[in-house]
């Protein structure tokens, strides 16, 4: 009784559609379209900062909490020392 709407259904949804938004109705697809875009995007920007922290090994924050070491970010070595 209540399922999917059939051909008729749709058929009337984008009339209704047409009248309600005229020729505003690509300029807001358009939009909506850009913001699952830009929403997926930010997703997955957060899955891989997860991942990335995620396959980090033991020896590798182990090491880190050392009071002298090399850190390489980016190509080009640091020296991170220990004040005390």
């Amino acid at each position: 009784m209540f399922g999917m709407p059939g051909c008729i259904e749709w058929i009337i949804i984008l009339i209704v559609a047409l009248l309600i938004f005229g020729k505003r109705l690509p300029e807001v697809m358009k939009s909506m379209g850009r913001g699952i875009v830009e929403f997926k995007k930010g997703v997955k920007g957060v899955e891989d900062d997860v991942e990335e922290s995620v396959e980090k090994t033991p020896e590798k924050l182990e090491a880190s909490n050392n009071s002298n070491e090399k850190i390489e970010t980016d190509n080009k070595e640091h020296t991170k020392e220990m004040k005390g």
